[in-house]
């Protein structure tokens, strides 16, 4: 009688174990890599925030983080999600408008007044029809804008600037492509473009004379040791995209597409508020490292700025009235 319980209980284990393995292989096969390519180090609050999405997702994904340009280098991310190259990648607006010409308003100077109405913007109508550009022509799915600062002039000499014509001749460092060269221009400096990796040595010989970022970035890359003064122009509200291949999105179950989203939604609200935070403080760091911080006449650059914009042949692939329907987001 044992042994035939004894060899009952081993048929129904086995057969058990037979039923489970196509469930845990199937649970196998659903975990996906998830490769995350981005410029900033790994240092910076945006790494920190990654590092959070990384966890978060651990449970269902292998999320490979790549920071530092140690994949791809600035500008080339995008190619890279459209080739199947990498899953996921931090974007910035100024690369999708090299493919899509409607994105540079996105980019262009004194659009936003602040990091709150930027994602007011994102997270409304405007912001789902830029999205659907990306997605319906560049086949990358947007899951937020990533802020990561307001952009200020930090230069090596100490010439006092106050208006766009005092920038005149100063060799200011700008990302590569056209956008951002344009917005140097906008500026009224000689823009000059030098990928971020290589920013403090082109400071630090003089090959530029000064640079464009937030201060939070200034100060994770040390720019303040190479520099003498920072100019709160305050002209761009700066961001990223956090963006997948729409082809890796679209293979997804819906619940993994929620996992993601929740976890990019999280990661982008501590990012916001740890850099505004951080925003505030620098000020008073920065001045007790000997440097000046002072704001020049904004209102010069703003207008100055709004003038190029609207004269350049940018402006013309722009959608009808943005500007304004931009400004009226509360």
């Amino acid at each position: 009688m044992q042994s035939k319980l004894g060899r009952r209980s081993v048929m129904a284990a086995t057969a058990a174990a037979l039923a489970t393995a196509p469930i845990i292989g199937a649970e196998a096969q659903a975990r996906r890599r998830i490769r995350f390519s981005a410029v900033f180090s790994d240092q910076d609050i945006r790494a920190d925030a990654m590092r959070g999405f990384q966890q978060d997702l651990a449970a269902q994904f292998d999320v490979e983080l790549h920071l530092n340009a140690t994949l791809f280098r600035q500008g080339t991310e995008l190619v890279a999600i459209q080739r199947g190259n990498i899953e996921m990648a931090n974007l910035a607006p100024q690369d999708l408008s090299r493919q899509i010409p409607a994105w540079s308003v996105m980019a262009s100077a004194y659009l936003f007044r602040d990091a709150d109405h930027m994602r007011k913007v994102f997270n409304g109508e405007i912001g789902a029809e830029f999205n659907r550009m990306a997605r319906e022509q560049l086949n990358v799915h947007v899951l937020g804008p990533l802020y990561f600062g307001t952009r200020h002039v930090n230069l090596r000499p100490r010439k006092r600037i106050n208006t766009p014509a005092d920038m005149a001749g100063l060799k200011l460092r700008m990302p590569p492509g056209e956008t951002w060269q344009f917005l140097g221009e906008a500026l009224g400096a000689n823009p000059t473009p030098v990928a971020f990796a290589e920013l403090y040595t082109a400071l630090q010989s003089g090959t530029v004379d000064g640079q464009d970022n937030p201060l939070p970035a200034s100060r994770t890359m040390r720019f303040f040791e190479v520099t003498t003064q920072f100019v709160l122009t305050s002209h761009l509200v700066a961001y990223d995209l956090l963006s997948v291949s729409s082809r890796f999105w679209d293979g997804l179950p819906p619940a993994q597409q929620q996992a993601i989203q929740a976890a990019a939604n999280k990661a982008i609200d501590q990012s916001t508020q740890r850099h505004v935070a951080q925003e505030q403080e620098l000020v008073a760091f920065f001045r007790a490292q000997g440097l000046e911080v002072y704001e020049p006449d904004v209102a010069a650059f703003r207008a100055e700025a709004q003038r190029r914009y609207l004269a350049s042949p940018q402006s013309q692939g722009w959608p009808p009235g943005i500007l304004d329907r931009i400004a009226a987001v509360r």
